[in-house]
């Protein structure tokens, strides 16, 4: 498994990384273990989890035991825990209680990226960067990375940890995948002019680039969207069918699968670190890892362009 460096760090995460979300909402203690031990034999060392997960953390913790020293290990705090929306956000006082929450749950002892999950409009940035860089210098993180920030918060973030002289972001993790590459336009340009690490979360977007979905059919009765909220309607659009559809025949013209195009694509993206996809059987674990070997040539990715581009997302 190929290994990137990530941003301006010294850590060194796979280019297929795991995220862990699935943890005790998808699959049981005993089933993600067959994961997380499959993806640690096939080279996968960057796990992505989130104090919202659920039971993620948990499991993390006792499944990994002593080879946690071997991991990138990666988790979120901000979105809220509780129903009274006490448990959330990104103010000092939470993020000290957030951090000590989550290493409890991974039974260890640092964490090597903590992210900022969502902004948090209520507490000013200069605030939430001074807490994180006395965890930081506490040696309870090694390394903060933000999530689903705007091009705007991004560059507030940077400038203000520049001018207050403390650590700042690392990485980001924003959707993005061949079918939705919105980030290209603001926020790509400011991942890379400050040296970020990207961090691409839903690289099937939501499981259409797997080949499942059909145009004119309906949506198979076991698949993701097939009981998905409103908020994946985007993903329920026929011409996103479509559009994966003209990408699989792309990908078959080459000998490949539509997976191996979607995360080949992605990791030859600017900026793109380690790809972050979630599993339920050590069988898609070992599929995602190989999916990033081909080497898309210029012609490909132009290909790719010519069917995506013009709308996306």
């Amino acid at each position: 498994m190929q290994k990137r460096q990530l941003g301006k760090s010294n850590l060194q995460v796979s280019v297929v990384g795991l995220g862990c979300n699935n943890f005790g909402w998808k699959i049981d203690a005993k089933g993600s273990r067959t994961v997380i031990d499959k993806a640690i034999e096939v080279g996968i060392n960057f796990f992505d989890t989130s104090d919202s997960y659920g039971a993620s953390e948990d499991i993390i913790g006792e499944v990994l035991g002593a080879r946690r020293k071997d991991i990138v290990l990666a988790t979120k705090f901000g979105s809220p825990l509780d129903a009274e929306g006490k448990k959330k956000g990104a103010s000092r006082s939470y993020i000290l209680s957030a951090v000590e929450s989550s290493l409890r749950r991974l039974r260890t002892d640092w964490i090597d990226l903590y992210q900022l999950h969502f902004p948090d409009p209520t507490t000013p940035i200069e605030e939430t960067l001074r807490a994180l860089d006395d965890v930081v210098k506490q040696g309870k993180v090694r390394f903060v990375g933000c999530s689903n920030l705007s091009a705007e918060q991004l560059i507030e973030a940077q400038e203000t940890a520049s001018k207050i002289g403390v650590q700042g972001f690392i990485s980001t993790q924003n959707e993005y995948s061949v079918l939705v590459r919105g980030l290209e336009k603001q926020l790509q340009p400011q991942i890379e002019r400050y040296g970020l690490g990207l961090l691409p979360y839903f690289p099937l977007a939501n499981g259409v680039l797997t080949g499942k979905y059909k145009p004119g059919q309906p949506i198979p009765k076991d698949a993701r969207l097939a009981d998905a909220p409103d908020f994946f309607d985007s993903y329920r659009d026929p011409k996103q069918w479509e559009r994966a559809q003209q990408l699989e025949a792309l990908a078959e013209k080459e000998g490949r699968t539509v997976l191996e195009l979607a995360f080949s694509w992605l990791a030859a993206r600017p900026a793109v670190s380690s790809i972050i996809a979630g599993a339920t059987k050590p069988q898609q674990v070992e599929q995602n890892a190989k999916a990033a070997e081909w080497r898309m040539s210029k012609e490909d990715l132009a290909a790719v362009d010519r069917i995506t581009l013009a709308s996306a997302a």
